[in-house]
């Protein structure tokens, strides 16, 4: 097998693997073991899928960093419009289950609940960098376009506050969450990133 099937299987198996947790939950919900709001249950996993996600994906500079592997670099894209398809669905969940589609409940709906306003700046960031993700844009806005896809931070702000907002009254899962973000965040600091290739030299000569 070649390095480029290598790849291709690599790619594959991230591939699935952030597919199956959709697949479990519609497994779920067709076998009745979803609880008796299966729309809610919906919106809860896929909300929570997307800060998975995007965890998943600020993580993968750092891991480059320490390790220099180039598999890491090669799903970031394909992990970053995931990010995009878990928070399209549980925008979808939140207008089929909560709204019924019914869009006259949406003013009344922002009033009470204003973490439906940060949840949808939020969607709105990572619209633009899943629209701007491909090698095309990447050529066209050249020198612009690192700097826009650092709104991948403040995007990571946003969710954590829109999963706070929610969930206030038990945070001990946000507190989870929100160590970890700050964990991956830490490595983007220049002393912890200048210090991860060390780390990698002191691991590989012991």
């Amino acid at each position: 097998m070649t390095a480029r099937h290598g790849w291709w299987l690599w790619r594959g198996g991230v591939f699935l693997a952030a597919l199956a947790p959709l697949a479990l939950w519609a497994w779920q919900v067709a076998t009745h073991a979803a609880g008796p709001e299966p729309g809610r249950f919906l919106l809860l996993n896929t909300g929570l899928g997307a800060l998975w996600m995007l965890l998943l994906t600020l993580s993968l500079t750092p891991l480059t960093r320490l390790t220099r592997w180039k598999g890491f670099t090669l799903i970031r894209r394909q992990l970053g419009l995931w990010t995009l398809a878990y928070a399209c669905l549980h925008v979808l969940s939140y207008a089929l289950f909560i709204l019924g589609l019914d869009w006259a409940l949406l003013g009344s709906e922002l009033v009470k609940r204003p973490y439906i306003i940060v949840g949808m700046l939020a969607l709105l960031g990572l619209m633009a960098l899943g629209a701007t993700s491909s090698h095309w844009a990447m050529r066209r806005l050249g020198k612009r376009w690192k700097p826009l896809h650092r709104l991948a931070y403040p995007i990571l702000g946003l969710v954590l506050l829109h999963f706070f907002l929610v969930v206030r009254a038990d945070l001990k899962e946000w507190v989870m969450y929100a160590v970890a973000a700050a964990l991956i965040m830490a490595t983007r600091l220049p002393p912890v990133a200048r210090a991860l290739p060390r780390v990698r030299r002191a691991v590989s000569r012991a």
